[in-house]
């Protein structure tokens, strides 16, 4: 699949997402597929990002070592705007505060990392899928 097609995909889903999380989540992968064209060029397939993240996860064992990594945002704040409503950023004060009592914000950013692999992953799938059915 093409990485312009994929990136069109993914912008027109998340023109209808409604919460800030999964409009966060489409963000996220979005950049991934923007660091893969730099890395790997302009087509991507199934194998190319499996399993598990595959090359989208540049070396990193797994999306909590890439968050550590720092392959995305670094800093709390950053984490917060992308992926909370403006009541959950009040509450964590503009991601001073921990987002909840069992995870840090590099853990919550892994959390939607992985959930936007999952959606490339999906896309990706579908349009092999729908390709082989054509052949």
């Amino acid at each position: 699949m093409r990485v312009k097609e994929l990136k069109k995909n993914l912008l027109d889903l998340g023109k209808h997402m409604r919460s800030a999380w999964d409009r966060g989540v489409c963000l996220y992968a979005l950049d991934l597929i923007d660091r893969y064209k730099e890395a790997h060029g302009d087509y991507i397939t199934a194998s190319d990002i499996r399993p598990r993240g595959g090359k989208l996860l540049n070396g990193a064992e797994n999306w909590v070592r890439y968050s550590e990594g720092g392959y995305s945002f670094v800093f709390n704040g950053d984490i917060a705007k992308r992926l909370c409503a403006s009541w959950e950023l009040k509450r964590t004060q503009g991601g001073r505060l921990e987002p909840n009592s069992r995870e840090t914000w590099i853990d919550v950013q892994a959390r939607a990392l992985y959930q936007a692999w999952n959606l490339i992953d999906h896309i990706v799938g579908t349009y092999q899928s729908d390709r082989a059915i054509r052949v």
